[in-house]
């Protein structure tokens, strides 16, 4: 390996929270395949790491919960953990830690900027199936993950919808007997990576409960159904100020005509 690059990535050892020399010079080896793409065409690329360390994010995670937040059920350790290891959550630690600048790819791919996200995200899996195979356990993939799942996990377990707007609607429109929400998205732009490719708009019967930009058409659809959720919960809490103003004024009302 050449040192420039031996440099660099014990820099990124750094910026992920080890000590630089904490990696063997096998361990950094598996660090340089874990950051280099298929179209970069070397002889080794990180597909096998990738693969590996899907696994090994899933195990990671499903520690860290058990953990963290040993009260919640099966069923809400496995909707929080969807989230904890989702491709959009790799590509997040992965612009973090910057793992584009050290990502070995091939001209056409880096010019593809719709790809971004995506090699992000299975270079930051590549990276952890690294650190495991260079360790032979998981404490440095929890060193590293960990401040980032306590963010992501007390922002979702804050948030009611638990990332999925969609179905909290659906909830909420069958819970009242209303029927299911339709969604229709217009594709307003041709670009890859435009943020307002899409504009959807969510209705249920003949009333327009909300609208979103999108990437892509289940983001638009996502925002969409957030934005609806929200003025639903708006026109709830406008109705429940009115009747408690109704209910104030008829108490009011009902003490003057003790009083006479």
């Amino acid at each position: 390996m050449e040192q420039k690059r031996r440099r660099r990535l014990q820099v990124l050892c750094q910026e992920l929270g080890f000590i630089s020399n904490t990696l063997t010079e096998e361990g950094l080896e598996r660090m340089d395949e874990a950051l280099t793409h298929t179209s970069s065409g070397r002889p080794q690329n990180y597909e096998q790491l990738e693969f590996l360390g899907d696994a090994v994010l899933r195990l990671a995670a499903t520690e860290f919960i058990a953990r963290s937040q040993p009260h919640l059920t099966v069923g809400q350790r496995s909707a929080l953990r969807a989230q904890l290891v989702s491709d959009r959550w790799l590509a997040a630690v992965g612009r973090e830690v910057n793992i584009e600048q050290l990502l070995r790819v091939g001209p056409i791919a880096a010019r593809d900027t719709a790809a971004r996200n995506t090699l992000r995200a299975e270079a930051t899996e590549a990276l952890i199936g690294a650190l495991y195979i260079a360790t032979g356990n998981l404490d440095m993939v929890h060193h590293w993950l960990t401040p980032y799942w306590l963010r992501s996990s007390a922002a979702l377990l804050s948030d009611p919808h638990r990332g999925n707007s969609k179905s909290a609607l659906q909830e909420w429109s069958q819970g009242r007997q209303l029927g299911l929400p339709n969604y229709r998205c217009e594709q307003r732009s041709c670009r890859h990576g435009d943020l307002q490719r899409f504009l959807c708009q969510v209705t249920l019967g003949d009333q327009m409960l909300g609208e979103g930009w999108g990437g892509s058409r289940r983001k638009a659809e996502q925002a969409a159904a957030r934005n609806a959720l929200t003025q639903l919960q708006k026109e709830q809490v406008r109705d429940t100020l009115c009747q408690l103003t109704n209910y104030r004024h008829k108490s009011v009302d009902a003490l003057r005509l003790d009083k006479t």
